[in-house]
């Protein structure tokens, strides 16, 4: 059974990927449009601490999947702490047409690795994907859809905001 907002409430799993509440709301949307607009697009000049993780649209960043258990750090969201390499920072629902458009690129989605705690994915399911292999698909013509509450502000590194608006659900 995929966890839903209402299950996660009755079991006490976190609405948000935050540890704290956000009071600094109003300082972040304008870094994160700031970022949209910056010609390099580089989170350098941004510090985020791993109590403050916000997405793309500048609010506080969502859960994308408990069930499957997703993220880089395994905690259902697309954070992003500096030291994933692969920045996992993209929720996305995945569709069959992704699975084997990355199963082409050498990353199969699909087989479990219980090793690293990962069943395989089905279509539907949602996931924290590469920002890079999210582009990748893009420009092949193979992007899933995407959810923006979820998909963590670094993403907009490699990926234009309008390119994942087009691809926009709802969580």
């Amino acid at each position: 059974m995929r966890a839903t907002a209402e299950s996660r409430h009755r079991t006490g799993l976190p609405a948000t990927c935050s540890s704290g509440r956000f009071e600094w709301a109003d300082e972040v949307a304008p870094l994160a449009a700031a970022l949209r607009q910056a010609p390099t697009r580089s989170l350098a000049w941004v510090h985020v601490t791993a109590t403050q993780q916000i997405n793309v649209l500048g609010t506080e960043l969502h859960p994308c999947s408990y069930d499957p258990m997703t993220g880089y750090y395994r905690t259902g969201c697309c954070e992003n702490r500096g030291d994933d390499p692969g920045m996992h920072t993209v929720c996305c629902r995945v569709t069959a047409d992704f699975l084997e458009y990355s199963a082409s690129q050498g990353n199969d989605l699909r087989t479990p690795m219980p090793q690293y705690g990962f069943a395989g994915l089905a279509p539907g399911d949602q996931w924290c994907v590469c920002a890079m292999r999210w582009k990748e698909a893009f420009d092949a013509g193979h992007a899933c859809e995407v959810v923006l509450e979820s998909t963590h502000v670094s993403t907009l590194e490699y990926v234009d905001l309008a390119d994942l608006r087009a691809h926009a659900i709802s969580p």
